[in-house]
C-alpha cells in the first residue's frame, strides 16, 4: 500500500466514486417510482404516508415505505416530522407531468441496460465496431421516444417551427415533410396532427422504433403520415420536399455526410432542413461548464457512439460530436449556403435552420 497518498485526498476520491454508485442506485429508484406510478400518485396530493401511496398504487406498504425513505434521503421528496412525505411542484414537473411539462425528465426513467447489451458494448471497445440502435434492444427505442416526447409534443409547435422562416405557412398549405431518424415517431405524429394538410414521411433503420411509431400514428387516427424502414442516405433525390428534419440523429450516423448529400438532392430549392443537435462547443474546457457533461459522455458510449461506429470506417461523432461549427461544415460540404443557429431555451439542444 502506498503510504505517501494524502489521506484526505484519498477519502474525497473514494467518496466521489461511491457517490456515483449511489447515483446508480437512486436512478433505479427513480425508474421504479415512475414505473409503479408512485410519483404520479404523490403529485398534487400533499403530504402522504407510505400506506396512502401504497393504496393509491396497489403496492405493498413495506416496500413503498423503504422507497419513500430513500427518495427523501436523495432529496427528491420532502419528509415531514410526522413521517409523511410530499412531492413539490417542481418535483412533479420533472418526475410526473409527462403531458404538459417541458421539464419532464423522460430520459431518466429507462431503468438500466440489459446485461447482454452491456457485454456487446464491452466488445465494441475491442473490435471498434458498435451496435446499431436496433441492436441496442427495444428498451433503447422506447426510451428514446419517451425522452424526446415533451419537447416534441410541446416545444416543436410553440418554439421551434415558429422560429423558422415561412415554414408554418407551408405546413398549413400542405408541405411535404421528411423526418429522418424519426424513431418512435413522437415528433412527426405531433406535426402531422397539427398540420393535417401536410404529407409526412418518417425514415428510420430500426424496425423496432418504427413499430412504436406506427402504433402511435394509428392510435392518433392519422392518415397523413407514413414510415419507411431506411436510413437517411436512402432518401431519393427528387428535390421536392419542403421540410426535412433530423432531430438528435446526425451525430448517431456512421456516415452523416452521405445523409447530408441525400438531403441536398431531395430538398426543394426553397426548402428548409431543420437540424437539431446537442448543445456543445467542441472544446472540452468550455463544455466542462456543463454539470451534466459526464452524463453526456456516458450516453455516447452506451448509445450514440455505438451507432456512429456501427459500420467500418464510421465517422464516430458521438453525442457531443456535432457542435455548431461541425454542423456548419457538414451542411456546407453538402452544398447548403445558409446556416442559422436558433437558441430556443432548450437546455440540451440547439436548432439549425439550413437552406440552399
Amino acid at each position: 500500500m502506498n503510504t505517501d497518498i494524502d489521506q484526505n485526498e484519498l477519502k474525497l476520491f473514494s467518496l466521489k466514486v461511491w457517490n456515483y454508485k449511489m447515483g446508480e442506485q437512486v436512478s433505479l429508484m427513480i425508474h421504479l417510482g415512475d414505473r409503479l406510478g408512485m410519483y404520479k400518485a404523490m403529485a398534487g396530493s400533499g403530504a402522504m404516508d407510505s400506506h396512502a401511496v401504497a393504496t393509491a398504487c396497489g403496492l405493498h406498504e413495506r416496500f413503498v415505505r423503504e422507497w419513500m425513505l430513500g427518495q427523501a434521503a436523495a432529496g427528491l421528496i420532502e419528509r415531514h416530522a410526522d413521517g409523511s412525505c410530499s412531492l413539490s411542484h417542481a418535483g412533479a414537473a420533472v418526475l410526473s407531468d409527462e403531458n404538459d411539462s417541458l421539464s419532464f425528465a423522460g430520459g431518466a426513467f429507462r431503468g438500466g441496460i440489459e446485461p447482454e447489451v452491456i457485454d456487446r458494448i464491452a466488445d465494441s471497445f475491442r473490435t471498434g465496431i458498435g451496435l446499431t440502435y436496433e441492436e441496442q434492444g427495444p428498451r433503447a427505442a422506447a426510451g428514446m421516444a419517451r425522452m424526446t416526447g415533451p419537447w416534441s409534443r410541446l416545444g416543436l409547435l410553440s418554439h421551434v417551427l415558429p422560429a423558422l422562416d415561412g415554414v408554418v405557412d407551408k405546413l398549413n398549405a400542405g408541405a411535404s415533410v421528411i423526418d429522418i431518424g424519426c424513431g418512435g415517431g413522437v415528433m412527426l405524429t405531433t406535426l402531422a396532427q397539427a398540420f393535417p394538410n401536410a404529407t409526412c414521411v418518417g425514415y428510420d433503420p430500426s424496425g423496432t422504433a418504427l413499430d412504436i411509431a406506427r402504433i402511435r400514428a394509428s392510435e392518433m387516427g392519422l392518415t397523413n403520415v407514413s414510415f419507411v424502414e431506411a436510413s437517411g442516405e436512402d432518401l431519393t433525390g427528387d428535390a421536392e420536399h419542403d421540410l426535412i428534419m433530423t432531430f438528435d440523429c446526425m451525430h448517431d450516423m456512421a456516415f452523416p455526410d452521405r445523409t447530408a448529400a441525400a438531403i441536398r438532392n431531395a430538398i426543394a430549392d426553397d426548402g428548409t432542413w431543420l437540424l437539431k443537435d446537442i448543445r456543445s462547443s467542441g472544446d472540452f474546457d468550455q463544455d466542462s461548464r456543463n454539470p451534466l457533461l459526464a452524463l453526456l459522455y456516458g450516453f455516447s458510449i452506451m448509445s450514440c457512439l455505438q451507432s456512429a461506429m456501427s459500420e467500418p470506417g464510421g465517422a464516430g461523432l458521438g453525442t457531443l460530436g456535432l457542435h455548431a461549427d461541425a454542423a456548419r461544415d457538414l451542411t456546407a460540404s453538402a452544398g447548403f449556403t445558409r446556416f442559422d443557429v436558433h437558441d430556443l431555451d432548450d437546455a440540451s439542444n440547439l436548432y439549425y435552420e439550413v437552406r440552399l
